[in-house]
């Protein structure tokens, strides 16, 4: 019998030796993991809403976001309570039972604390699993938004820390360690992963996939995202990702993060309806769903509905999946 618990000990060289066995065998075992923590068949959806868009002081070099750079991006100020709790509505009409929130800030200001809390408040009321990405955390906004009913922050690592300096100078890898940090402290579960496709190697995506792994607990949430290239940004010409590539890292976290959500997020718009059946037979169990991820295109709902059907898989509850009846923590070698 193998054991499937979590681990933290987890060494670059043994993730390397994961991420380059030939494909049938990663994909093999990735879905055995699979099955051994999640019900067959079934995908979770989840919906992300800018509640305020560009500005930001950053210069993460993929975001359109960025006040840096000229990428004909209106910014805006935060969205109006109302408007928020409709989009969430709108979301639990369409099937996702999970609403993310994002703000372009570098960091979550005292003074829009009492605002973001009541935006939880409202959308976890309508019965929604709740998360938040609003930048990095001073001490006592994570209680106040956990008090709210907030669920999940969402702070990504990015990339490996040897590339990340590429990304983004205007905070520090342990800056982003620091703010999940206060987020767990505070008792809130972790949305925690990184971006391909930024001109990082093989080597970078095993360097991030280890850095989560040393989180303990591990990142309840696991989204791999596909660089959306964007015009005006540094990285808008990075040479694209194949995804066969996004496959192998979305395989490796399933062995590596066998208890977590390991989302399909950004890039699927540029996917063929192969690709992301590829990327969900490799072991992810959540999507994002609606026209727009904060800024960029998405699949639109009808479209996601065909690709379920074809692949006989169904939208699903959060409470089924997680359900401990499902899960187990052993399999037969």
């Amino acid at each position: 019998m193998t054991d499937l618990s979590p681990r933290h000990d987890w060494t670059r060289d043994e993730i390397a030796a994961l991420y380059t066995q030939p494909l049938d065998t990663l994909m093999a075992q990735a879905l055995s993991v699979k099955q051994a923590n999640w019900p067959d068949g079934k995908v979770q959806k989840s919906q992300l809403l800018s509640i305020k868009t560009g500005g930001c002081a950053e210069n993460c070099g993929y975001c359109s976001q960025s006040a840096h750079f000229d990428t004909g991006l209106e910014a805006s100020k935060l969205m109006p309570l109302d408007e928020v709790v409709s989009a969430a509505r709108r979301a639990k009409e369409n099937g996702a039972d999970r609403f993310c929130m994002g703000a372009a800030w570098r960091s979550l200001k005292d003074r829009d604390v009492p605002k973001v809390a009541a935006m939880i408040e409202a959308v976890k009321a309508e019965g929604l699993e709740t998360c938040v990405t609003l930048g990095m955390l001073d001490d006592g906004q994570a209680e106040t938004l956990k008090s709210a009913g907030l669920d999940y922050y969402n702070h990504n690592l990015d990339t490996s820390p040897e590339y990340y300096g590429n990304v983004v100078s205007t905070r520090t890898y342990d800056d982003r360690l620091e703010t999940l940090g206060r987020a767990r402290e505070a008792g809130l579960k972790l949305c925690c992963g990184g971006i391909l496709g930024m001109g990082e190697s093989r080597k970078d995506r095993i360097g991030l996939i280890h850095e989560l792994s040393k989180l303990t607990p591990h990142p309840e949430s696991v989204p791999v995202n596909m660089l959306v290239p964007i015009e005006g940004t540094p990285l808008g010409d990075s040479p694209a990702i194949s995804v066969i590539e996004m496959a192998r890292a979305i395989a490796v976290c399933r062995i590596v993060f066998p208890k977590s959500w390991v989302r399909l997020s950004a890039g699927r718009e540029g996917m063929t309806d192969e690709g992301q059946a590829l990327c969900l037979l490799a072991g992810a169990n959540s999507i994002f769903v609606g026209d727009r991820l904060l800024t960029t295109d998405n699949p639109e709902m009808d479209e996601d509905a065909a690709l379920m059907g074809k692949m006989g898989m169904e939208a699903t509850p959060r409470e089924d999946m997680e359900s401990p009846a499902k899960r187990t923590t052993l399999i037969g070698a």
